[in-house]
Protein backbone atom coordinates (compact mmCIF):
# COMPACT_ATOMS: atom_id res chain seq x y z
CA UNK A 1 0.00 0.00 0.00
CA UNK A 2 1.57 3.25 -1.19
CA UNK A 3 0.30 6.47 0.41
CA UNK A 4 2.17 9.65 -0.51
CA UNK A 5 1.71 12.79 1.60
CA UNK A 6 2.60 16.39 0.75
CA UNK A 7 4.33 17.30 4.01
CA UNK A 8 4.63 20.99 3.08
CA UNK A 9 1.04 21.67 1.93
CA UNK A 10 -1.50 23.48 4.12
CA UNK A 11 -1.68 26.23 6.72
CA UNK A 12 -0.28 24.00 9.48
CA UNK A 13 2.51 22.31 7.54
CA UNK A 14 4.77 20.62 8.23
CA UNK A 15 4.06 20.07 11.94
CA UNK A 16 0.40 19.02 11.91
CA UNK A 17 0.81 17.10 8.64
CA UNK A 18 3.68 15.06 10.05
CA UNK A 19 1.88 14.49 13.36
CA UNK A 20 -1.22 13.24 11.55
CA UNK A 21 0.91 10.82 9.55
CA UNK A 22 2.62 9.59 12.72
CA UNK A 23 -0.77 9.03 14.36
CA UNK A 24 -1.95 7.13 11.28
CA UNK A 25 1.18 4.98 11.16
CA UNK A 26 0.74 4.03 14.81
CA UNK A 27 -3.00 3.39 14.67
CA UNK A 28 -3.16 1.62 11.31
CA UNK A 29 0.29 0.01 11.26
CA UNK A 30 1.12 1.38 7.81
CA UNK A 31 4.14 2.99 6.16
CA UNK A 32 3.98 6.40 4.49
CA UNK A 33 6.02 8.44 2.03
CA UNK A 34 6.39 12.10 2.97
CA UNK A 35 7.42 14.63 0.33
CA UNK A 36 9.03 17.91 1.36
CA UNK A 37 12.18 19.62 2.53
CA UNK A 38 14.11 16.58 3.72
CA UNK A 39 15.90 18.08 6.70
CA UNK A 40 12.74 19.81 7.94
CA UNK A 41 10.57 16.70 7.61
CA UNK A 42 13.09 14.41 9.31
CA UNK A 43 13.45 16.94 12.15
CA UNK A 44 9.67 16.94 12.64
CA UNK A 45 9.60 13.14 12.64
CA UNK A 46 12.44 12.96 15.14
CA UNK A 47 11.07 15.49 17.64
CA UNK A 48 7.65 13.82 17.53
CA UNK A 49 9.10 10.35 18.22
CA UNK A 50 7.91 8.82 14.99
CA UNK A 51 7.96 5.00 14.91
CA UNK A 52 11.07 3.67 13.19
CA UNK A 53 10.87 2.12 9.76
CA UNK A 54 7.46 3.60 8.94
CA UNK A 55 8.52 6.65 6.93
CA UNK A 56 10.30 7.38 3.68
CA UNK A 57 11.12 11.02 2.92
CA UNK A 58 11.45 12.26 -0.66
CA UNK A 59 13.23 15.62 -0.90
CA UNK A 60 11.52 18.59 -2.56
CA UNK A 61 13.14 22.01 -2.28
CA UNK A 62 10.10 24.11 -3.23
CA UNK A 63 6.57 24.64 -1.93
CA UNK A 64 3.41 25.54 -3.85
CA UNK A 65 1.98 28.39 -1.78
CA UNK A 66 -1.70 29.07 -1.16
CA UNK A 67 -1.68 32.23 -3.29
CA UNK A 68 0.25 30.79 -6.24
CA UNK A 69 -1.49 30.69 -9.61
CA UNK A 70 -2.41 26.99 -9.97
CA UNK A 71 -1.25 26.09 -13.49
CA UNK A 72 1.79 28.39 -13.35
CA UNK A 73 2.87 26.86 -10.03
CA UNK A 74 2.66 23.30 -11.35
CA UNK A 75 4.67 24.23 -14.43
CA UNK A 76 7.25 26.44 -12.73
CA UNK A 77 7.83 24.76 -9.37
CA UNK A 78 9.04 21.44 -10.69
CA UNK A 79 10.86 20.62 -7.44
CA UNK A 80 7.89 21.39 -5.20
CA UNK A 81 6.45 18.83 -2.78
CA UNK A 82 3.18 18.82 -4.74
CA UNK A 83 4.74 18.21 -8.15
CA UNK A 84 7.09 15.57 -6.73
CA UNK A 85 4.06 13.90 -5.16
CA UNK A 86 2.32 13.78 -8.54
CA UNK A 87 5.41 12.28 -10.13
CA UNK A 88 5.48 9.52 -7.52
CA UNK A 89 1.76 8.89 -8.09
CA UNK A 90 2.28 8.63 -11.84
CA UNK A 91 4.94 5.99 -11.26
CA UNK A 92 2.44 3.98 -9.18
CA UNK A 93 -1.17 4.68 -10.24
CA UNK A 94 -2.44 2.33 -7.49
CA UNK A 95 -1.06 4.74 -4.89
CA UNK A 96 -2.87 7.69 -3.30
CA UNK A 97 -1.47 11.22 -3.06
CA UNK A 98 -2.73 13.37 -0.18
CA UNK A 99 -2.26 17.13 0.13
CA UNK A 100 -3.70 20.00 2.15
CA UNK A 101 -2.10 22.49 -0.22
CA UNK A 102 -3.40 24.85 -2.92
CA UNK A 103 -6.69 23.35 -4.20
CA UNK A 104 -6.44 24.81 -7.70
CA UNK A 105 -2.87 23.59 -8.08
CA UNK A 106 -3.85 20.12 -6.88
CA UNK A 107 -6.62 19.90 -9.49
CA UNK A 108 -4.37 21.33 -12.22
CA UNK A 109 -1.57 18.94 -11.28
CA UNK A 110 -3.94 16.00 -11.31
CA UNK A 111 -4.76 16.75 -14.95
CA UNK A 112 -1.35 17.91 -16.17
CA UNK A 113 0.88 15.47 -14.31
CA UNK A 114 -1.28 12.39 -13.79
CA UNK A 115 -4.00 12.64 -16.45
CA UNK A 116 -7.62 11.52 -16.74
CA UNK A 117 -8.90 7.98 -16.75
CA UNK A 118 -9.52 7.13 -20.41
CA UNK A 119 -13.22 7.74 -21.02
CA UNK A 120 -13.71 10.19 -18.16
CA UNK A 121 -14.15 13.65 -19.67
CA UNK A 122 -13.77 15.71 -16.48
CA UNK A 123 -12.33 14.82 -13.05
CA UNK A 124 -14.49 16.04 -10.16
CA UNK A 125 -13.84 17.20 -6.60
CA UNK A 126 -16.12 15.46 -4.10
CA UNK A 127 -16.25 16.65 -0.46
CA UNK A 128 -18.61 15.29 2.19
CA UNK A 129 -21.35 17.69 3.31
CA UNK A 130 -22.62 17.15 6.88
CA UNK A 131 -26.38 16.86 7.38
CA UNK A 132 -29.04 15.59 9.77
CA UNK A 133 -28.31 11.99 8.81
CA UNK A 134 -24.95 10.49 7.88
CA UNK A 135 -23.52 12.97 5.37
CA UNK A 136 -23.75 13.49 1.60
CA UNK A 137 -21.08 13.53 -1.10
CA UNK A 138 -21.22 16.70 -3.22
CA UNK A 139 -19.84 16.20 -6.74
CA UNK A 140 -18.59 18.38 -8.41
CA UNK A 141 -17.56 21.04 -5.87
CA UNK A 142 -15.40 23.25 -8.03
CA UNK A 143 -13.26 21.43 -10.58
CA UNK A 144 -15.53 22.20 -13.56
CA UNK A 145 -17.39 25.49 -13.78
CA UNK A 146 -19.07 24.49 -17.04
CA UNK A 147 -20.35 20.98 -17.75
CA UNK A 148 -22.21 18.90 -20.29
CA UNK A 149 -25.02 16.54 -19.23
CA UNK A 150 -22.83 13.47 -19.77
CA UNK A 151 -20.26 14.92 -17.34
CA UNK A 152 -22.88 14.91 -14.60
CA UNK A 153 -23.65 11.26 -15.29
CA UNK A 154 -19.98 10.38 -14.92
CA UNK A 155 -19.85 12.39 -11.69
CA UNK A 156 -22.83 10.43 -10.38
CA UNK A 157 -21.24 7.08 -11.18
CA UNK A 158 -17.86 7.99 -9.68
CA UNK A 159 -19.53 9.43 -6.58
CA UNK A 160 -21.63 6.31 -6.11
CA UNK A 161 -18.59 4.05 -6.40
CA UNK A 162 -16.68 6.14 -3.88
CA UNK A 163 -19.54 6.25 -1.38
CA UNK A 164 -20.04 2.51 -1.55
CA UNK A 165 -16.38 1.46 -1.56
CA UNK A 166 -14.86 4.02 0.83
CA UNK A 167 -17.70 5.38 2.95
CA UNK A 168 -19.61 2.11 3.22
CA UNK A 169 -22.97 3.31 1.87
CA UNK A 170 -24.82 0.34 0.37
CA UNK A 171 -26.54 1.16 -2.94
CA UNK A 172 -26.16 4.95 -2.37
CA UNK A 173 -28.96 7.19 -3.57
CA UNK A 174 -28.16 9.89 -6.11
CA UNK A 175 -29.90 13.25 -6.55
CA UNK A 176 -29.47 16.07 -9.05
CA UNK A 177 -29.27 19.59 -7.60
CA UNK A 178 -32.09 21.62 -9.14
CA UNK A 179 -34.52 24.49 -8.48
CA UNK A 180 -37.46 22.12 -8.13
CA UNK A 181 -38.24 18.44 -7.69
CA UNK A 182 -40.24 18.08 -10.91
CA UNK A 183 -38.54 16.40 -13.86
CA UNK A 184 -39.32 19.39 -16.10
CA UNK A 185 -37.63 21.98 -13.83
CA UNK A 186 -34.25 23.58 -14.44
CA UNK A 187 -32.15 24.73 -17.39
CA UNK A 188 -31.12 22.73 -20.45
CA UNK A 189 -28.18 21.18 -18.60
CA UNK A 190 -30.24 19.81 -15.71
CA UNK A 191 -33.16 18.70 -17.88
CA UNK A 192 -30.94 16.63 -20.15
CA UNK A 193 -28.83 15.42 -17.22
CA UNK A 194 -32.02 14.24 -15.50
CA UNK A 195 -32.97 12.18 -18.56
CA UNK A 196 -29.52 10.58 -18.76
CA UNK A 197 -29.28 9.92 -15.03
CA UNK A 198 -32.70 8.30 -15.04
CA UNK A 199 -31.53 5.94 -17.80
CA UNK A 200 -28.19 5.09 -16.13
CA UNK A 201 -28.64 1.59 -14.68
CA UNK A 202 -25.45 1.53 -12.61
CA UNK A 203 -26.69 4.16 -10.12
CA UNK A 204 -29.64 4.55 -7.75
CA UNK A 205 -30.99 7.84 -9.11
CA UNK A 206 -33.97 9.21 -7.16
CA UNK A 207 -34.57 12.54 -8.90
CA UNK A 208 -34.06 16.26 -8.36
CA UNK A 209 -33.08 17.71 -4.98
CA UNK A 210 -33.75 21.31 -3.99
CA UNK A 211 -30.93 23.02 -2.04
CA UNK A 212 -33.19 23.56 0.98
CA UNK A 213 -33.48 19.77 1.37
CA UNK A 214 -29.73 19.13 1.28
CA UNK A 215 -29.15 19.23 5.02
CA UNK A 216 -31.96 16.76 5.62
CA UNK A 217 -29.78 14.11 3.99
CA UNK A 218 -32.40 13.10 1.42
CA UNK A 219 -29.72 11.52 -0.82
CA UNK A 220 -26.21 10.11 -0.42
CA UNK A 221 -24.71 11.68 -3.54
CA UNK A 222 -25.56 15.18 -4.81
CA UNK A 223 -24.64 15.86 -8.43
CA UNK A 224 -24.12 19.29 -10.00
CA UNK A 225 -21.67 21.28 -12.10
CA UNK A 226 -18.63 22.72 -10.33
CA UNK A 227 -19.92 26.31 -10.32
CA UNK A 228 -23.11 25.38 -8.47
CA UNK A 229 -21.26 22.93 -6.24
CA UNK A 230 -18.66 25.45 -5.16
CA UNK A 231 -21.37 27.98 -4.33
CA UNK A 232 -23.18 25.34 -2.25
CA UNK A 233 -19.97 24.37 -0.45
CA UNK A 234 -18.98 27.93 0.43
CA UNK A 235 -22.49 29.01 1.36
CA UNK A 236 -22.85 25.99 3.66
CA UNK A 237 -19.53 26.76 5.35
CA UNK A 238 -20.47 30.43 5.71
CA UNK A 239 -23.90 29.71 7.19
CA UNK A 240 -22.41 27.24 9.68
CA UNK A 241 -19.72 29.69 10.80
CA UNK A 242 -22.22 32.55 11.02
CA UNK A 243 -24.71 30.49 13.01
CA UNK A 244 -22.11 29.37 15.53
CA UNK A 245 -20.90 32.97 15.89
CA UNK A 246 -24.45 34.21 16.55
CA UNK A 247 -25.01 31.47 19.12
CA UNK A 248 -21.77 32.39 20.85
CA UNK A 249 -22.73 36.07 21.00
CA UNK A 250 -26.20 35.36 22.34
CA UNK A 251 -25.08 32.80 24.91
CA UNK A 252 -22.37 35.01 26.39
CA UNK A 253 -24.44 38.20 26.75
CA UNK A 254 -25.03 37.97 30.50
CA UNK A 255 -24.73 35.70 33.53
CA UNK A 256 -28.04 33.90 32.88
CA UNK A 257 -27.25 33.02 29.26
CA UNK A 258 -23.74 31.94 30.29
CA UNK A 259 -25.22 29.51 32.81
CA UNK A 260 -27.53 28.15 30.11
CA UNK A 261 -24.59 27.81 27.73
CA UNK A 262 -22.69 25.80 30.33
CA UNK A 263 -25.55 23.32 30.56
CA UNK A 264 -25.79 23.09 26.76
CA UNK A 265 -22.04 22.78 26.20
CA UNK A 266 -21.97 18.97 25.76
CA UNK A 267 -24.70 19.18 23.11
CA UNK A 268 -22.89 21.95 21.26
CA UNK A 269 -19.72 19.85 21.24
CA UNK A 270 -21.59 16.95 19.67
CA UNK A 271 -23.06 19.23 17.00
CA UNK A 272 -19.63 20.71 16.26
CA UNK A 273 -18.20 17.23 15.84
CA UNK A 274 -20.93 16.31 13.35
CA UNK A 275 -20.17 19.46 11.35
CA UNK A 276 -16.38 19.10 11.52
CA UNK A 277 -14.61 18.47 8.19
CA UNK A 278 -11.79 16.79 10.13
CA UNK A 279 -14.05 13.80 10.77
CA UNK A 280 -14.00 12.95 7.04
CA UNK A 281 -10.38 13.95 6.34
CA UNK A 282 -10.57 15.24 2.79
CA UNK A 283 -12.25 15.32 -0.60
CA UNK A 284 -11.22 12.91 -3.37
CA UNK A 285 -10.49 14.17 -6.88
CA UNK A 286 -12.20 11.43 -8.87
CA UNK A 287 -11.54 10.68 -12.51
CA UNK A 288 -7.74 10.87 -12.65
CA UNK A 289 -5.37 7.93 -13.17
CA UNK A 290 -4.51 7.62 -9.50
CA UNK A 291 -5.92 8.39 -6.10
CA UNK A 292 -5.83 12.05 -5.05
CA UNK A 293 -7.27 13.36 -1.79
CA UNK A 294 -7.51 17.08 -1.03
CA UNK A 295 -7.43 17.78 2.69
CA UNK A 296 -8.72 21.12 4.01
CA UNK A 297 -6.09 23.86 4.00
CA UNK A 298 -6.35 24.32 7.76
CA UNK A 299 -6.23 20.58 8.52
CA UNK A 300 -4.85 19.57 11.90
CA UNK A 301 -3.28 16.22 12.81
CA UNK A 302 -6.68 14.56 13.33
CA UNK A 303 -7.90 15.61 9.89
CA UNK A 304 -4.72 14.31 8.27
CA UNK A 305 -4.97 11.00 10.13
CA UNK A 306 -8.56 10.59 8.88
CA UNK A 307 -7.49 11.54 5.35
CA UNK A 308 -4.85 8.80 5.50
CA UNK A 309 -7.60 6.38 6.54
CA UNK A 310 -9.57 7.51 3.47
CA UNK A 311 -6.54 6.79 1.32
CA UNK A 312 -6.23 3.30 2.80
CA UNK A 313 -9.87 2.52 2.03
CA UNK A 314 -9.50 3.96 -1.48
CA UNK A 315 -6.68 1.50 -2.17
CA UNK A 316 -8.12 -1.50 -0.31
CA UNK A 317 -11.48 -1.24 -2.06
CA UNK A 318 -10.07 -0.74 -5.56
CA UNK A 319 -11.90 2.52 -6.23
CA UNK A 320 -9.70 3.48 -9.18
CA UNK A 321 -10.05 0.04 -10.79
CA UNK A 322 -13.83 0.05 -10.29
CA UNK A 323 -14.23 3.44 -11.98
CA UNK A 324 -11.92 2.35 -14.81
CA UNK A 325 -13.86 -0.90 -15.30
CA UNK A 326 -17.16 1.03 -15.43
CA UNK A 327 -15.85 3.30 -18.17
CA UNK A 328 -14.46 0.35 -20.14
CA UNK A 329 -17.74 -1.56 -19.93
CA UNK A 330 -19.72 1.53 -20.94
CA UNK A 331 -17.61 1.99 -24.06
CA UNK A 332 -18.16 -1.64 -25.03
CA UNK A 333 -21.96 -1.33 -24.91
Amino acid sequence: MNIIVDAMGGDNAPGEIVQGCIDAAREYGISLTLVGKEDVVWEELKKRNAPEGKFTVVHASEVVEADDAPVAAIRAKKDSSMVKGFELLKQDPKAVFLSAGNTGALMAGGLLKVGRIKGIDRPALAPMIPNLKRGTLLIDAGANAECKPQNLVQFAVMGSIYMEKVMGYKNPTVGLVNIGQEETKGNELTKEAYRLLKAEKSINFVGNVEPRDMLEGVVDVLVCDGFVGNVILKLTEGVALGLFQMLKEELTKNAVTKMGALLLKPGFKRIKKRMDYAEHGGAPLLGVRGGIIKAHGSSDARAIKNAVRQAMLFIQNNVLETITDYVRSSEEV
